[in-house]
């Protein structure tokens, strides 16, 4: 298993599009640089009333294939 870190700050509003299936993937600069994309249900867990903020920990296995995702810090 391979993981990469990043932060994210989605407003409530702006998470909608995800919600509603209108954006099916959430792509974000992770901290060495690299961009990433994931499937944005992976984030429904982390909702809160003001969005998504945190810093979170992507862990993906050798086919870079989503395996789980958890937050380090909101």
């Amino acid at each position: 298993m391979q993981d990469v870190i990043f932060s994210l700050s989605i407003s409530s509003e702006s998470y909608l599009k995800y919600y509603q299936g209108t954006v099916n993937a959430v792509i974000v600069r992770a901290e060495d640089g690299r961009k990433i994309q994931f499937p944005a249900e992976a984030l429904r867990p982390f909702i809160k009333p003001n969005g998504i903020k945190g810093r979170f920990r992507l862990v993906y296995d050798q086919a870079h294939k989503f395996r789980k995702l958890e937050q380090l810090a909101g």
